[in-house]
């Protein structure tokens, strides 16, 4: 992920490091009464910022290998409030070795910084409110990512999928994750902005 402004840039790692290290183990396809707007179960308090959930969760290595390499962590750790897009280990598995090799060699750091910001959303969106923006869009809502660029999120068969610039698509199997800085969500692609 390329860095328009450094402390933009670390801000947005942090946030989508906190979301990939959240407690939740558990990846479930959000039910329709959650797409509906219906309150989804309470979500646990948080023990950390966007960062340290990442850090204790096994499922998202990956992500804070990546939010490392970018050198992401202090601005992840930041007040916030960030929403993450955190994509999994198996998501990261699906980006050709090659290429995540090469995102996470030092030359690679402006493209990862790039990417890694892509994942985060300024303020605190929770499933309720991502829900109901879905629903006010018409059935689409736009958000803009601290990258600078947008991703296209609907409700696809009782589930919220994430559409890309390119127009490929993520699929959000996990939400809520409280971190003190924020919120995350965890997706099952990794998205690429333009």
């Amino acid at each position: 992920m390329t860095m328009r402004f450094a402390g933009l840039a670390a801000v947005s790692a942090a946030a989508l490091l906190a979301a990939a290290c959240s407690p939740s183990t558990e990846e479930a396809p959000a039910d329709a009464a959650a797409t509906e707007g219906a309150m989804a179960p309470e979500a646990p308090a948080a023990s950390g910022n966007i960062v340290a959930v990442a850090q204790g969760n096994a499922d998202f290595s990956t992500l804070v290998t990546a939010v490392t390499a970018a050198e992401l962590g202090e601005t992840l750790s930041g007040p916030g409030p960030f929403t993450v897009f955190a994509p999994t280990n198996a998501a990261f598995e699906k980006v050709p070795a090659a290429t995540r090799d090469a995102l996470l060699a030092p030359a690679g750091k402006a493209d990862l910084t790039k990417i890694l910001t892509y994942h985060v959303v300024p303020g605190r969106v929770d499933a309720a409110a991502l829900t109901q923006q879905i629903e006010q869009g018409g059935g689409s809502a736009t958000l803009t990512t601290v990258e600078g660029g947008t991703l296209t999120a609907r409700v696809v068969d009782g589930g919220v999928t994430l559409t890309d610039e390119a127009g490929n698509t993520s699929r959000v199997t996990a939400t809520d994750v409280a971190a003190t800085n924020g919120v995350i969500h965890v997706i099952d692609t990794v998205v690429m902005p333009n």
